[in-house]
């Protein structure tokens, strides 16, 4: 998404980053649901969920951050975030690598009102409350992660909030796993060991944030 100087509904089945896997996952289920089959409206719900209030305007309106991401589509009725209710712990959550990292983002790199605005979609998500489930205690919140829930990976990564997304897979025996696009070059993919097991081995990976899809309205 980042390779376009000016902003556009990018559309690449195939070629997916996590997110974007994510996000067509979310798209496609709910077409199906809604029994809506044709191109334009594929397009209108990936703009609808990829976007602040569903706006594709200029670089800053894209829910650049997936905490912001979860927060959007939540006002919009699209998903909704149980980590807390299903016994999450506060999420300790600073963000500002964008705007501390702006040479790394040539569409900001020169753009002093891309940077404000950026800098101000930080702000706003650094004065929200999130939740989150440490790694090591999955395994006893397995039981309330359905198939199809959506996971965020939280990082303790300074001014990053999550480094990778996917989507829950349960086993036989309860566990859950993890359908996600991981690095470049591979295929999409479930996780051969279970979500808890996957993430232990990372130590930039601290959790995870779960999220419901809701029914399209």
């Amino acid at each position: 998404l980042e390779k376009n100087p000016a902003e556009k509904l990018t559309v690449n089945l195939t070629g997916l980053d996590c997110t974007t896997f994510l996000e067509n996952a979310l798209v496609f289920a709910r077409l199906v649901k809604s029994g809506k089959t044709n191109f334009q409206e594929y397009q209108n719900e990936l703009q609808k969920i990829r976007y602040r209030d569903g706006v594709l305007d200029e670089y800053p309106s894209r829910l650049h951050y997936f905490t912001d991401w979860i927060y959007d589509n939540q006002k919009k009725g699209i998903i909704e975030d149980i980590t807390g209710k299903i016994g999450g712990e506060e999420l300790d959550l600073y963000v500002d690598f964008m705007t501390t990292n702006r040479d790394k983002y040539r569409q900001i790199a020169k753009n002093d009102n891309y940077l404000r605005e950026i800098k101000s979609a930080e702000d706003q998500i650094n004065s929200r409350d999130y939740f989150y489930i440490p790694k090591n205690k999955i395994p006893r919140f397995e039981d309330k992660i359905e198939d199809g829930y959506l996971i965020a990976i939280t990082t303790n990564i300074n001014g990053l909030d999550v480094v990778h997304v996917g989507v829950a897979v349960k086993k036989n025996n309860g566990r859950v796993h993890l359908l996600h696009a991981p690095n470049v070059g591979q295929k999409v993919q479930i996780t051969k060991q279970s979500l808890s097991e996957y993430l232990a081995k990372n130590k930039r990976q601290t959790g995870i944030i779960v999220l419901k899809p809701l029914e399209p309205r």
